[in-house]
């Protein structure tokens, strides 16, 4: 049976982005196979924010997933931080790494660049060797990823081949589950359609978040960048010179299960084709809202799903550490 492992972070709302690109794969996925999914919380911390902020925000994003289909008797839901093997393997592997690897990091080059590599938290630096131990804790077949963490999971691939080498057979090589395109791949930010539907966006009428009314969802599809050319020829998927109409096609050819090349022949003009946007996004959103809001009125129900996820999370990872353990050569417990 395959086993998929693919996490979250908790900073920001749920958007749709998120949704079509990643969740609602999950969901699929745990109908496939066996399939762990973690809020990594931890991951949350290589960046300065306010503590007070981070455990509801924490359990917002669990009951979100909850929301959005992820079934706690067909996954294993829980929190990366309740799962001590999580930072255990992490030394493991840092100890495997090198810091020319870890350098050559490209979300670390960007995100130090910001404000000087000196000030940058040790644990932005690292942190690619916590997403690798994530991972190779659940001997995970397969892990869906974005072509903004193909870098991660390369290296993740990279480490669990040289520890294999040097230690002999200790952890499943991952290989990384691409969607096909127009499968929810590139989600773009409706304001700026070069730059990824972001968490962080600086301007929120770029984003859709899955807690949006059905009138700002249309006011922000209404108000969507398309491109100059309004012609007979308008409506076509062309990323490269038409990014800002092929993103709405993208999402549209999302929501309905379609190719958008095949999307952008029902349309002549921009007009339509937002109405019909607009409303194909409003009816997926609202039953995961309407789920939400049942979740929250039962938190302990969320908290429950959690506890019983992290102990079956934390058998599986014991098993791994302790295999990893034992080939270099540390002291077991007996």
């Amino acid at each position: 049976m395959t086993r998929v492992f693919s996490g979250i972070q908790p900073t920001g709302d749920l958007h749709l982005g998120n949704l079509l690109g990643a969740v609602r794969w999950w969901v699929e996925d745990q109908r496939q196979g066996e399939t762990f999914y973690c809020v990594v919380d931890l991951h949350a911390l290589t960046e300065p924010g306010d503590p007070a902020e981070l455990r509801p925000a924490t359990l917002t994003m669990a009951t979100w997933l909850l929301a959005a289909g992820l079934d706690p008797d067909g996954c294993t839901l829980f929190l990366q931080s309740q799962v001590p093997a999580h930072t255990q393997l992490t030394w493991l592997l840092e100890c495997t790494a090198s810091m020319g690897e870890l350098r050559r990091m490209t979300q670390f080059k960007d995100k130090a660049a910001r404000h000087g590599e000196e000030s940058a938290r040790v644990g932005l630096f690292t942190y690619p060797v916590l997403m690798a131990a994530d991972i190779l804790l659940y001997d995970a077949d397969q892990v869906p990823v974005g072509d903004d963490q193909r870098q991660h999971l390369e290296l993740t691939r990279e480490l669990a081949r040289r520890f294999n080498a040097r230690y002999g057979p200790t952890f499943v090589v991952p290989e990384a589950a691409i969607r096909p395109p127009g499968r929810g791949n590139r989600i773009m930010d409706l304001q700026e359609p070069n730059d990824k539907m972001s968490k962080s966006s600086v301007s929120p009428q770029g984003t859709i978040y899955l807690l949006d009314d059905p009138v700002t969802i249309e006011r922000k599809v209404k108000r969507a960048v398309t491109d100059p050319d309004d012609g007979p020829d308008a409506v076509r998927y062309d990323p490269v010179t038409k990014p800002g109409v092929s993103n709405l096609l993208e999402i549209l050819a999302s929501v309905q299960g379609r190719r958008p090349q095949d999307v952008a022949g029902d349309y002549t003009r921009y007009g339509p084709l937002k109405a019909d946007l607009a409303a194909a996004v409003i009816s997926l959103v609202e039953p995961i809202q309407a789920a939400y809001l049942k979740w929250t009125q039962d938190p302990g129900a969320v908290s429950s799903v959690l506890r019983a996820g992290a102990e079956r999370a934390d058998q599986v990872a014991r098993v791994t550490l302790a295999r990893a353990s034992d080939a270099v050569g540390l002291v077991l417990p007996s």
